[in-house]
């Protein structure tokens, strides 16, 4: 699912007017060795669109990243139309043994006029995860969440990944109970997960693929 983070450009009456900007994925996979990776934003509206594009290391910043940049990074998108937006890397250095995940953000800003001025428009910025994807690394990505290990230690649940991939877990239970806010795992990490107290039983979880499609359960005993 896109992340939005919704900024309100204010104008003088209630009416509100939301923007139609479609982005054609919900991460970006960009192969090492690519000369780069793309997708398409399409605009169904009526009205054209400004739209912006950057890479960034925080999800919440706008300082840009010096290892990809975005292009174009800004261009008018007309009515009814589709354009790509192209992240080539630099060539600054990132490790080589694992995946690295960055952010790209594309925000849209509707057109207005004179008969616009009593509505209220809504600029959109979508956040879409970049993984970086070194050439040479072990193991399959498609298979990478049928590795994950899951120990108890106490009160909480932790969950190994061994794998040199990011894991974007789509849900996430211990025994009955499902865990609000299912993890991205870091390659070669460990990270703790907490669950309500006394709850015991097998972990199942299912995973977000290279396509944002859903992977099949797995399930293992803890």
């Amino acid at each position: 699912m896109l992340r939005l983070l919704l900024t309100l450009c204010l104008m003088t009456a209630p009416l509100a007017s939301q923007a139609g900007i479609e982005i054609g994925g919900t991460r970006l996979i960009y192969n090492g060795g690519a000369r780069q990776a793309s997708l398409t934003v399409n605009n169904p509206d009526d009205r054209p669109y400004l739209i912006q594009a950057w890479v960034d290391k925080d999800p919440t910043s706008a300082d840009g990243d010096k290892a990809f940049i975005a292009t174009p990074p800004l261009f008018r998108l007309e009515p009814h139309s589709q354009n790509s937006v192209r992240v080539v890397y630099t060539g600054r250095p990132l490790p080589a043994d694992r995946e690295s995940m960055l952010w790209l953000s594309i925000k849209s800003v509707p057109s207005t006029s004179k008969e616009d001025k009593n509505r209220l428009f809504i600029t959109v910025k979508s956040v879409i995860k970049l993984f970086y994807r070194p050439t040479g690394l072990s193991g399959d990505p498609a298979t990478a969440y049928e590795k994950l290990v899951f120990t108890r230690r106490g009160s909480q649940v932790y969950v190994s990944n061994p794998t040199p991939y990011h894991i974007s877990l789509y849900d996430l239970k211990v025994g009955s109970a499902q865990v609000k806010t299912p993890p991205t795992l870091k390659p070669m990490s460990e990270q703790a997960v907490t669950v309500p107290a006394g709850t015991a039983g097998a972990v199942s979880w299912r995973a977000i693929n290279d396509f944002g499609g859903i992977t099949d359960v797995r399930k293992a005993n803890i």
